[in-house]
């Protein structure tokens, strides 16, 4: 299948920031997600390879960049890459359609965090959450609230899926087993993947210390482990495009 890539350039206050926007062919799926990067400033380079991976399976993925050491923390560009991202799957579909929101690392804890918390982005929420890697205990930066304390209050349920690798030493795997374990006792559609693989893993990508960021793998094992991943996203974006 042939993947097609194009990046467009969205409005986040007196800035334009950079989003790649990846589909099978050209007319992408029935549901669409938007995929958010780690910490490192503007990194969706980062993401390029599972964008890639999750187009393969009939969906359009949107990839923005956002930059966590701003005063707001990243929260307008994140806010604002779902407002883009709302728009783009109007356009394309003719209504509002089905948006997943996705997150690797700080981007796990944000999308999270938007799924508890619907009144920072005007009463919506995404069709379903996927959290790779993510720390569920630290504010998320699209709402400044602790997903695992925000899920105390009385939200309706979501699709989450959640994959952390086992031997993640930069965010432990107990952070995605706690919120796994408190979703299932409140009733949520929750699933937890946990791969032999590190933090960098769960994308088939490895940690480059010189460059001091994340590069896709070479070695096939941890590709695979990234097309792992990749299906996550895939089969509940997919079964929400479906519903």
């Amino acid at each position: 299948m042939t993947i097609t890539s194009r990046t467009v350039r969205h409005a986040t206050g007196g800035d334009l920031k950079p989003l790649d926007i990846y589909r099978a062919g050209e007319q992408g799926g029935a549901a669409c997600v938007l995929l958010w990067h780690g910490m490192g400033p503007d990194e969706r380079d980062v993401m390029a390879w599972l964008a890639r991976e999750i187009a393969g399976s009939g969906l359009t993925v949107l990839v923005p960049d956002w930059r966590s050491d701003q005063a707001d923390g990243g929260r307008a560009h994140l806010t604002d890459s779902v407002r883009y991202a709302r728009d783009h799957v109007r356009d394309a579909r003719g209504s509002q359609g089905r948006l997943i929101l996705a997150g690797w690392s700080a981007g796990a804890c944000a999308a999270v965090g938007a799924a508890l918390r619907p009144e920072s982005f005007g009463g919506w929420r995404p069709a379903a959450v996927v959290g790779i890697a993510g720390g569920y205990r630290r504010p998320a930066r699209t709402t400044g609230t602790v997903p695992l304390e925000a899920l105390t209050r009385a939200v309706p349920s979501l699709p989450v899926r959640l994959v952390h690798g086992t031997s993640d030493e930069v965010v432990p795997v107990d952070s995605s087993r706690e919120l796994h374990a408190a979703l299932l006792a409140r009733g949520w559609d929750s699933e937890l993947s946990e791969p032999a693989t590190d933090h960098a893993g769960v994308l088939g990508c490895v940690y480059d210390p010189v460059a001091r960021r994340c590069r896709t793998a070479s070695a096939p094992a941890v590709a695979d482990l990234g097309r792992r991943t990749a299906q996550v996203v895939a089969d509940v974006a997919l079964s929400c495009g479906r519903a």
